[in-house]
């Protein structure tokens, strides 16, 4: 039933999206929907999903393989047919400008980093801290709460700082807020977890909107389609390689899953960091 709240949302968007948003004037008028890209483009991303939780959730070597071979043979076809298309579904084409690839290695490693901890935190909290559910939930919220509250004010900062700069420090927040989750005390006071948790969610927040910005107008006005489909692929890739190497995580360190998810969702957060300020050497756009 939660869901159901995503359908008024979406007619809403779809409204203003039909009144305000411009008209392509290079769209093609004889463009017609590819389906065998459509289908290559689930086999490849189911297969990659696929593979990914088959191993980190210890099933059969010899399936997990198979399933990485039947990933390769399809996405060789299916980036091959990509690059020949004038508006491809994926558009692997725009990752050969440079600012626009790193920042979608940037969002893959930050959203993995989240899923890390999002997702074992719980755990913590419930199994080892012995918190109810109604607890839990309190003890997350503050990194959202914190996320809404940075975000518009690093969307304000856009146009007077590069966003390679904003992302890197924000990333280097959350690594930070990631790692001191990782060396909480024994048996923490709510205060402890709390302000860690805003720090998560400012650095989160700080990093988000210059990333997606930068996303979005470094590829060519007439790609922007494109370019905020890469940066959806790009968010929901990370975050599914980030639940995968949860469970991983737990099957290989039992209890202390939640430990080992965190030192790697900071590592994730860090090498974030060190390419969104590699990106300080690039142009704010490619237009």
């Amino acid at each position: 039933m939660a869901f159901l709240i995503n359908i008024p949302l979406g007619v809403i968007a779809l409204w203003f999206a039909l009144r305000y948003l411009p008209e392509n004037p290079q769209k093609a008028k004889s463009q017609k929907f590819d389906v065998p890209s459509a289908l290559m483009n689930a086999l490849f991303f189911g297969l990659l999903i696929s593979a990914l939780s088959g191993f980190s959730q210890g099933q059969s070597h010899l399936l997990v393989a198979g399933e990485l071979i039947a990933l390769g043979i399809v996405g060789w076809f299916f980036i091959r047919r990509q690059l020949r298309m004038p508006v491809p579904l994926l558009p692997v084409d725009l990752l050969r400008i440079p600012i626009f690839s790193l920042s979608l290695c940037t969002s893959v490693c930050s959203f993995c980093a989240q899923m890390l901890a999002m997702v074992s935190l719980p755990f913590f909290l419930q199994n080892v801290l012995g918190r109810d559910e109604v607890a839990t939930g309190l003890l997350l919220t503050p990194w959202p709460l914190a996320t809404m509250v940075l975000a518009p004010i690093a969307g304000r900062l856009i146009e007077r700082f590069h966003a390679g700069l904003l992302g890197g420090i924000g990333l280097a927040m959350f690594a930070a807020g990631l790692f001191l989750l990782a060396l909480l005390p024994a048996q923490p006071h709510d205060g402890d977890i709390i302000w860690r948790m805003m720090l998560c969610g400012a650095g989160f927040g700080l990093f988000q909107s210059p990333n997606n910005h930068t996303i979005i107008t470094s590829a060519p006005r007439n790609r922007s389609g494109g370019a905020s489909g890469m940066l959806g692929t790009a968010r929901l890739l990370g975050q599914s390689m980030g639940a995968a190497l949860v469970a991983l995580l737990f099957n290989l360190f039992g209890d202390n899953g939640t430990h080992a998810s965190l030192l790697l969702a900071g590592t994730f957060s860090a090498v974030a960091a060190i390419i969104s300020f590699s990106r300080m050497t690039q142009s704010r756009t490619v237009n």
